[in-house]
């Protein structure tokens, strides 16, 4: 069986086509593998869920008897080692979790206004 003359063109031209669709598509065109797609759904509930535990956050932080000398203590206290002094007073913590979230003290700490920081 013999092919017209501009097969072979036709599909070299149609298989750069499809690759450089592909290129296109992937770094400008917004597209997303399945993977990354999940990833960045994972992100965003996390984000999400440390923002809607704010308040709970700061609510534990007003009931807290020993406020006034935490709060002094945060405040004396600057970058990693005021989110661990967050994390430390028990403020952080999630509801039904054992260990303080580093997301939600930072949050916390950005909620609580110490010192314009």
């Amino acid at each position: 069986m013999t092919f017209p003359e501009w097969t072979k063109p036709g599909i070299y031209g149609a298989l750069c086509g499809a690759i450089a669709v592909s290129i296109l598509g992937f770094t400008w065109g917004g597209w997303t593998t399945s993977g990354s797609a999940q990833e960045l759904a994972k992100d965003h509930a996390s984000e999400e869920v440390t923002l809607a535990m704010v308040p709970v956050c700061l609510n534990r932080s007003a009931a807290d008897p020993r406020r006034e000398e935490i709060i002094v203590t945060l405040q004396e206290a600057s970058g990693f080692s005021r989110r661990k002094a967050m994390m430390d007073t028990g403020w952080a913590t999630l509801p039904g979790s054992e260990t303080p979230s580093r997301d939600l003290a930072d949050a916390c700490i950005a909620g609580l206004a110490l010192d314009g920081s």
